[in-house]
């Protein structure tokens, strides 16, 4: 994947950033449904995903698009782009400013360029596969030699599984000494992985447009990840584990123990 189709997934996430943020800034007269328990959409993520899905089809119109509101779009370049628009809906309709634009490019299976843009604080996180991952266009590294007992830990959850499953994961973690974290957006943990904020993120399951991007930053970063088809997960989803090289065995460890596959 060439390096002018990065440029313009940059480009596009960022203007749909500034789509969002004006509907966060204006939430009193956001329409939003509930899905299920904590899961929400509103019709910023309906918009952003629209505005998302003309930019792709108007700069790439053979690639195939998925997104995490709308039906597949099928493509013959063998390239798939995958959307979330709001990863952190939660967040968003209640005015934590922890949410984010992810978007991924997708060939033979492999995650080629990943995206996630914050758009409150600006910061525009973007990995090509082999080339590195950047924030705001300086090289990221994430924070090796950090051991658990003296960094933190992020944990994914939603209602996919089963409640009782990520208490294992935390008591573990707090049995390591590590401190324990949930900010309700994976895209986002995942980009603070690979920028040394944490040391790693857990999640039982997490749908493809959540974690691919992310794990291609924490991969390019310098940090390890569990290896995985793309397009498998774009089909069914998957764990994810995440975590620098110091701590990425132990962290696969609690996985194993909590989540058998």
């Amino acid at each position: 994947m060439d390096l002018s189709k990065k440029n313009t997934a940059v480009e596009i996430c960022r203007d749909a950033g500034e789509a969002a943020l004006r509907y966060f800034n204006d939430r009193d007269s956001l329409i939003v449904d509930q899905k299920g328990d904590q899961d929400w959409v509103s019709e910023a993520d309906r918009n952003v995903e629209i505005l998302i899905r003309e930019r792709l089809s108007a700069a790439f119109p053979d690639d195939g698009i998925v997104g995490e509101e709308q039906d597949r779009k099928p493509g013959t370049s063998g390239v798939v782009w995958v959307i979330d628009p709001i990863d952190g809906t939660t967040n968003f309709v209640n005015g934590i400013p922890a949410w984010t634009i992810v978007l991924a490019g997708v060939s033979q299976g492999q995650t080629k360029v990943g995206v996630i843009h914050d758009p409150i604080h600006d910061e525009t996180f973007v990995a090509v596969r082999g080339g590195g991952a950047t924030l705001n266009g300086t090289p990221l590294r994430v924070a090796d030699g950090v051991p658990l007992s003296s960094g933190t830990v992020a944990v994914g959850y939603s209602n996919r599984v089963a409640p009782c499953n990520v208490l294992p994961v935390v008591t573990a973690l707090v049995a390591e000494g590590a401190m324990f974290h949930r900010n309700a957006s994976g895209a986002l943990s995942l980009a603070y992985v690979s920028a040394g904020r944490l040391l790693g993120y857990l999640e039982e399951h997490m749908n493809a447009w959540d974690c691919l991007a992310g794990q291609l930053l924490v991969a390019e970063a310098g940090g390890r990840i569990e290896p995985q088809d793309a397009d498998a997960m774009i089909a069914h989803g998957g764990r994810v584990v995440v975590g620098t090289p110091l701590v990425f065995d132990a962290l696969k460890t609690i996985a194993d123990d909590a989540w058998p596959t």
